[in-house]
């Protein structure tokens, strides 16, 4: 402890015992207690930056009567993308303070997989100095697979430099488990290099003696469990099961039944990827919290899994709780099942209030973070697709899901050359590479948009960030990834060589600057663009980011080509 800090604790110690009064008092409120599991009326005392107790008798230099409102932790998400947004840290900040919500842990991989280290430090720059606190896990697979290109590499010696950054918690979502199961140095020199500190899991169906040598290896954590029993089992290795309720993957129904009074602490909730409109309509964690609840979890343990247990799980110990020494990241919600928030405060200052942000906060600088996408020209012959069987592998779209199934499906042609056929819903899908210009192009079958005419193109595509398009026309797949590309990223609908809609991510194709109003209107005009051309999703260009990521079985395409997740491998598109 330094000098300057045993003043301040000296003062908070005398406001703990009632000896001078306390910056803040919240009266009359609830006290949502995650230690004992029940709710407590108590007043809750607040010097500084810290709060000094909870009880009775105490006064402040101002005092709020919260008139029976629930006082709640902060609410902590333990595993966000903060790219799935579209947004820059700064300007996420805004919308998940209004929602009760003081602290994220992200993992940067998707930026890092596009601008490298670059990326991750304008992340870390943004981010600074705002009233949420923005941790970070080391990206631990960047590039996730060799069986696609990125944008850039980072090795254990870059990591390494991330290892001193002090909000850099510990080594995020390691997604080659084939690699820690064989033993791959590299992966294990990650891994040691950020031992005794928390390291994420990322092991979708992974099970048996498998699951026990990827424990084995340090890995205390996994977002991908979608079976109960898969969850179960987790469980009982000593692994934290992330439930995930996102835009695209949503296992908060599957899940919920396995957490009971004994085990809920080895549970927290967190969202992974949030689509902006879905954050703009529905919130982050109070969204969560108001569905689990609805689906009869006990709404103190609820709490418990968006405070105390993502802290404790990587070492925040001082918050995630409402109790004297903790921080004061504090949420008012007006009651316990829709999860209203009232007030938020952060450090013990009001950031929110009624629903509008109490001040405004500067953004960190993102120039330096914009570059052209490597694309050579491109025309409508690129994207033909030649005849080589009778029937073909199609990528299978699974409603609420990431993972993807796979059937076997003849194809319609018109001479040699394969052709959509939007009456079977199978569709031309693409991914352009765009980091080295090396004019490479991936090609498959689609089923599960329901377009009739036209295509959609994004240059968000995990995890590698190529250009990925869907859609009925050779003409119209190019001239979508041409509109994506001379953006400089972003995402757009086309219909007959015509832009219907388009939203520029000027930030490493993945994010804008501009604030979640400002990209309402645009995201909204892409919905209502590719609901005209029939699309039958509701978030398209969410499921259609999600086609290109082959470390989630079960089919995926990259630039590389068809990959066979599950074996790991490049397969032909015709059997």
């Amino acid at each position: 402890m330094n000098k300057e800090s045993i003043p301040a604790l000296k003062e908070r110690i005398k406001a703990a015992r009632g000896e001078i009064p306390a910056d803040l008092v919240l009266k009359g409120g609830r006290v949502v207690n995650v230690f004992s599991g029940a709710l407590q009326e108590a007043d809750v005392a607040v010097h500084g930056s810290f709060i000094v107790g909870v009880g009775r008798g105490y006064k402040g230099r101002e005092e709020v009567d919260l008139a029976g409102g629930f006082i709640s932790p902060g609410l902590i998400d333990g595993h966000i993308h903060i790219e799935s947004s579209m947004l820059l840290p700064s300007r996420l900040a805004a919308s998940l303070l209004l929602c009760g919500t003081t602290a994220i842990v992200s993992d940067p991989h998707e930026i890092a997989n596009v601008l490298g280290m670059e990326g991750i430090h304008m992340m870390l720059e943004d981010s600074r100095g705002i009233p949420l606190d923005v941790f970070f896990m080391a990206p631990s697979c960047v590039p996730a697979t060799s069986l696609e290109t990125s944008g850039a590499t980072l090795n254990a010696q870059d990591l390494a430099e991330l290892s001193l950054e002090p909000r850099i918690l510990g080594l995020a979502e390691m997604m080659n488990f084939p690699g820690v199961l064989s033993g791959d140095d590299e992966i294990l020199k990650k891994l040691a290099l950020f031992g005794g500190r928390p390291l994420d899991g990322h092991a979708p169906g992974l099970c048996g003696k498998d699951l026990q040598a990827y424990v084995c290896a340090g890995i205390r954590s996994d977002h991908e469990t979608i079976d109960p029993t898969e969850a179960l089992e987790k469980v009982q290795s000593g692994m934290m099961i992330m439930i995930r309720e996102g835009s695209t993957a949503k296992n908060l129904e599957a899940l919920l039944p396995v957490v009971n009074p004994v085990n809920s602490r080895r549970f927290c909730l967190v969202t992974d990827d949030l689509h902006p409109e879905d954050l703009r309509r529905q919130g982050h964690l109070d969204h969560v919290l108001r569905k689990a609840v609805s689906r009869g979890l006990d709404p103190v343990t609820a709490v418990q899994m968006v405070s105390l247990n993502p802290t404790e799980y990587f070492g925040l110990r001082d918050r995630g709780a409402v109790a004297a020494g903790y921080r004061a990241d504090l949420t008012v919600f007006k009651d316990l099942e829709e999860f209203k928030v009232d007030r938020v405060y952060k450090s013990g200052r009001l950031v929110a209030e009624g629903g509008r942000l109490a001040e405004a906060w500067s953004q960190g600088q993102t120039l330096g973070a914009c570059r052209p996408l490597s694309i050579p020209s491109l025309h409508p012959g690129l994207f033909r697709i030649k005849r080589e069987g009778e029937e073909a592998r199609v990528i299978e779209v699974i409603p609420g899901q990431i993972v993807t199934g796979v059937c076997r499906e003849k194809v319609s042609s018109h001479g040699i050359w394969v052709i959509s056929d939007p009456g079977k819903d199978i569709l031309k899908l693409t991914v352009v590479e765009r980091h080295q210009g090396s004019g490479r192009i991936g090609l498959g079958l689609v089923r599960g948009f329901g377009l009739q005419k036209g295509a959609l193109a994004s240059s968000v595509a995990h995890d590698s960030h190529n250009v990925i398009a869907v859609g009925v026309s050779d003409d119209d797949l190019c001239r979508a990834v041409e509109e994506v590309r001379d953006m400089g990223g972003g995402m757009v609908v086309v219909e007959k060589g015509k832009a219907l809609a388009r939203l520029p991510l000027e930030v490493g194709g993945l994010m804008s600057a501009e604030p979640l109003g400002a990209l309402s209107p645009r995201i909204a005009d892409l919905s209502k663009a590719s609901a005209s051309l029939g699309c039958a999703i509701e978030e398209p260009f969410m499921v259609l980011s999600f086609l290109a990521l082959p470390v989630i079985p079960e089919l995926k395409l990259t630039d590389m080509g068809l990959v066979e997740v599950n074996k790991f491998e490049i397969v032909p598109l015709f059997y």
